[in-house]
């Protein structure tokens, strides 16, 4: 049974805010301009050479897609940026996802128990995923965010580590990748994965509420801008609204 190795390529830059009075996406977005969706383009495509495989938002809301879509007139996505020098690889493989098993990851982090991790020790290195995972049949060519075990294990990571997308290689599509295991998706032949678009949202805002929080109780610089910078890899632009909502209601409570 042979190995499969993939890495998810990177979110490219996502398209500056749309300018005043100018109508964007269609997607709902929260009052008072605290959460703005943005048009990002298509990600760049995977390794594996029998599908090209992408990660996008689709702001249109436009779930209804064809697997076979023979739009080609869509803007190229550029090579992906490699994974940032020494970074924490964490690798897996059909073992540690058949039995939830998260000791790689506390190995290669040395994440032994939540509570203890400093911020500081990984947002300047980095933490990326390889997956090694053999696949029953060699014919099938899904990719690896539709295996549902392999969704259930990073399932069982976010719900251990929950802020950890703050901490991931996000130029090295770590970010995109992980989301697209949290995320409901559809698959298309062009543009990749294309992320249920509410589904997105609502993933986008609690990990910044989560991130946010967490950067501040380890007293990080620039808390706001490091989890404004991670929305936007998203495709998603945070006002600073919702960062005062946030702190005028831990303040009511202390």
């Amino acid at each position: 049974m042979a190995t499969t190795t993939m890495k998810l390529n990177p979110l490219l830059p996502v398209s500056p805010f749309p300018e005043q009075g100018t109508s964007s996406s269609p997607i709902s977005r929260l009052s008072y301009g605290l959460f703005t969706s943005l048009p990002i383009p298509h990600a760049a495509a995977s390794q594996r050479p029998q599908v090209a495989v992408s990660v996008a938002f689709n702001p249109q809301g436009n779930f209804d897609l064809s697997l076979f879509d023979e739009d080609t007139d869509s803007t190229k996505a550029e090579p992906p940026m490699p994974p940032s020098e020494g970074r924490f690889e964490v690798v897996i493989d059909n073992d540690a996802v058949a039995r939830l098993d998260l000791s790689p990851f506390q190995a290669a982090t040395g994440m032994k128990s939540p509570s203890s991790v400093n911020p500081n020790d990984f947002l300047e290195r980095k933490i990326g995923f390889t997956i090694n995972y053999a696949r029953e049949d060699p014919g099938d060519h899904r990719e690896l965010s539709e295996f549902p075990d392999i969704r259930l294990w990073f399932v069982r990571l976010d719900a251990m580590y929950p802020w950890l997308p703050i901490l991931l290689d996000w130029r090295a599509g770590e970010l995109a990748r992980y989301a697209a295991m949290l995320v409901p998706h559809q698959m298309n032949m062009r543009m990749g994965v294309v992320f249920n678009p509410e589904a997105l949202e609502l993933f986008v805002m609690k990990k910044v509420f989560v991130a946010y929080s967490w950067l501040k109780h380890h007293d990080i610089p620039m808390p706001k801008l490091r989890t404004k910078d991670m929305a936007t890899m998203l495709g998603f632009g945070i006002g600073d609204e919702l960062y005062d909502l946030i702190d005028k209601s831990n303040q009511d409570h202390v």
